[in-house]
């Protein structure tokens, strides 16, 4: 009888975790670059009275055992990084990666990657983001530059108003074997783990790197229809265990008044 309060009770704290994730995934539905995570759980250790296939005096084989599980534990919330959806801002400083990649930022000499590309210019001409990280390799627009074009390679170039030239670069992405193990910093930003890897760079559209998209945003890969579906079996769930310990401490109750 104590067990199934101490197993629902873990239910109760696995959809409390579950809900969290579901509430920061809305929060962050019109975040530029946001990867929406997913909470993912297991099964706890089971007591087991018999196992199944053992032999009884009579030589008879048990075709299965008793076990009886001891609930449920949180095991890690998943980023999920899926393409979000674009949207075209007219921005020339806006850029968003089509497909596999993040940008790298200088984090007072730390690398830093994200995936929002809704950079900035700073008094200096150099490309950073709200923050005022610096984009690497850096890109620095001379004064007089007044277009600023970006292709699908990554090749930027800034011109004058006769079109000339007056520099030129090109942008470099990193992607990782398991960008899942990524730690989040927030403000949009992840670093490196053992979990991820060490980060391959390389120019877009090269080597499984993704294209660059000037003017556009990747915005947030929230689905808002399913993280509602998620919060409701979510709630639904918190309470079934919670009339599960509401049971089974009826059935003490009952057991403490047998005899008065």
């Amino acid at each position: 009888m104590i067990r199934s309060l101490w197993t629902a009770a873990t239910g109760m704290e696995a959809q409390q975790l579950e809900q969290d994730v579901v509430a920061n995934n809305l929060a962050n539905v019109n975040t530029v670059g946001f990867k929406r995570s997913r909470a993912d759980f297991q099964d706890l250790m089971y007591q087991i009275s018999s196992k199944a296939g053992a032999e009884l005096t009579t030589g008879v084989q048990l075709p299965v055992g008793i076990e009886v599980g001891m609930g449920v534990k949180s095991v890690a919330t998943q980023k999920m990084f899926s393409q979000g959806d674009y949207q075209q801002t007219g921005n020339k400083f806006d850029l968003a990666i089509e497909g596999d990649g993040f940008f790298q930022l200088d984090d007072n000499g730390n690398t830093v990657y994200t995936r929002a590309g809704n950079f900035k210019i700073n008094k200096d001409g150099v490309l950073c983001n709200s923050d005022g990280l610096r984009l690497m390799p850096e890109i620095a627009i001379p004064a007089e530059a007044v277009n600023f074009t970006v292709d699908s390679g990554g090749t930027w170039t800034a011109s004058d108003k006769a079109g000339t030239s007056l520099a030129t670069g090109r942008i470099e992405l990193a992607r990782f074997l398991n960008p899942a193990g990524l730690t989040s910093l927030g403000r949009n930003l992840f670093s490196t783990t053992d979990a991820s890897g060490d980060a391959t760079t390389g120019y877009p559209g090269e080597t499984g790197m993704g294209t660059i998209a000037q003017n556009f945003l990747e915005m947030s890969n929230v689905s808002v229809v399913e993280e509602m579906v998620k919060m409701i079996v979510g709630q639904r769930a918190y309470e079934i265990n919670s009339k599960a310990i509401q049971t089974a401490d009826n059935m003490l109750s009952m057991v403490n008044n047998l005899k008065r």
